[in-house]
């Protein structure tokens, strides 16, 4: 994967400027039926959800005070995990997107709801609705894209520390609302300023999201498992708040991981994209920086309708419950301009995004011309890249892309 506008056939370079103006036509023509067709029928969709919701973590966490027996902890953990992920995923993530305001019902708008997770709303809404949505899969302003602790393009220079990549990704989808509180922050680059110097934004920012996660661990970690305590079911019921936790954290990141990190989703460069940006250009950029999940009804409620992330992209204020509606439009809108709707099932869309988090943590081309049998030289050239300096590094980069040019040569002269 390279940035668009570095790639050999631009995906793009067959329409004109005529076309991508035409497109964000149509699209929101898409928009507005919806728009004006939203209802009741949405509104109690919404409502139920969150009616089940409630049920189900009230019936969960009502089941999980005994369940020192093993059967009561196997039924309060499945179902605390499931409320979980609905209450992230179809009910959190939406509502902060606004997509119910229209109801003017102040207990599912964006403006008051907040959320099961370690992130403060306020500062979810800022980095993913304002920054993510609006640079999406731009490198070096869209921080979803590799969350900041990851090598997400082929031309950003590898450096040694890329190998544990892997490792990170995988840390931080286990403990997946801990890193997007950080990423909220953006820790890193603040904690790099001096004290006397950060911002009085940060400082405001970071001691409400202190407050969130001591909120979150109180109710999880000591609250409920208190009040298992009369059965014996204290450690039990520790053990299943923090297995709820990790199967919420390890399903949303991988949701995630699937709308934008899969194989054949584009990157953009930063200066390839307009100052003045038109609503076409916007709309083609989020078309192409997407990718869906094909699957069942439940399997779209538990992504949170994620698996239309291209639909959610296009259209994020849109009810959720109507992306599988207008799902066959946009794919046909993407066919009538040659344009490539990039969808698969779970599993291989997880793959995917796992496979190139493996390729982008090595150095280009060095998984592409490794086999079992130069494996021993391949690993020996890795140590050397890895163990010496820079321009060690380079010289090795460069035979190994000449090596991998010319395996594509022979495939392709073969074929």
């Amino acid at each position: 994967m390279a940035t668009i506008t570095r790639k050999p056939e631009n995906p793009t370079a067959h329409l004109t400027p005529e076309d991508i103006e035409q497109i964000g036509i149509e699209l929101d023509a898409i928009r507005q039926d919806v728009i004006d067709s939203r209802g009741e029928s949405d509104a109690a969709y919404i409502r139920r959800i969150v009616n089940i919701q409630r049920r189900l973590e009230l019936a969960s966490r009502a089941t999980l005070l005994v369940s020192v027996f093993p059967p009561a902890w196997v039924a309060g953990t499945v179902g605390l995990s499931v409320a979980k992920i609905l209450e992230n995923m179809e009910i959190g993530h939406n509502v902060m997107h606004g997509q119910w305001d229209w109801m003017r019902d102040p207990k599912i708008h964006s403006t008051t709801w907040e959320w099961d997770n370690a992130s403060t709303a306020e500062g979810w809404k800022h980095s993913h609705n304002e920054v993510h949505h609006t640079y999406t899969n731009i490198v070096g302003k869209d921080n979803d894209l590799g969350y900041g602790i990851m090598r997400v393009d082929e031309d950003q220079r590898w450096h040694p520390m890329y190998l544990g990549q892997p490792l990170w990704n995988f840390i931080n989808a286990c403990f997946f609302e801990y890193g997007i509180a950080a990423y909220d922050l953006e820790l890193g680059k603040n904690l790099s300023v001096p004290k006397e110097k950060r911002s009085e934004t940060f400082k405001r920012n970071a001691k409400n999201t202190l407050r969130k996660i001591r909120k979150q661990a109180t109710k999880d970690y000591v609250v409920n498992p208190a009040l298992a305590l009369p059965t014996g079911s204290f450690l039990p019921t520790l053990a299943a708040n923090f297995t709820a936790n990790l199967v919420r954290n390890l399903w949303s990141h991988s949701v995630i991981m699937c709308g934008h990190f899969p194989e054949g989703v584009e990157t953009f460069e930063k200066k390839s994209i307009p100052e003045n940006e038109t609503r076409g250009e916007w709309y083609v950029r989020q078309m192409l920086g997407s990718a869906n999940i094909s699957g069942s009804k439940l399997m779209h409620l538990m992504t949170g309708n994620l698996s239309h992330q291209i639909e959610h992209h296009l259209f994020p204020d849109l009810p959720s419950n109507r992306y599988a509606e207008v799902a066959p439009k946009v794919k046909a809108l993407f066919e009538k301009y040659g344009l490539n709707y990039h969808e698969a099932p779970l599993p291989q869309q997880v793959a995917s995004a796992w496979h190139k988090v493996v390729r982008l943590s090595l150095p280009n081309g060095w998984l592409e011309t490794t086999t079992p049998a130069n494996a021993p030289q391949q690993l020996a050239l890795l140590w050397t890249m890895a163990t010496g300096d820079r321009r060690t590094r380079r010289a090795a980069q460069a035979r190994l892309e000449q090596l991998a040019r010319r395996q594509r040569t022979e495939v392709a002269a073969a074929a």
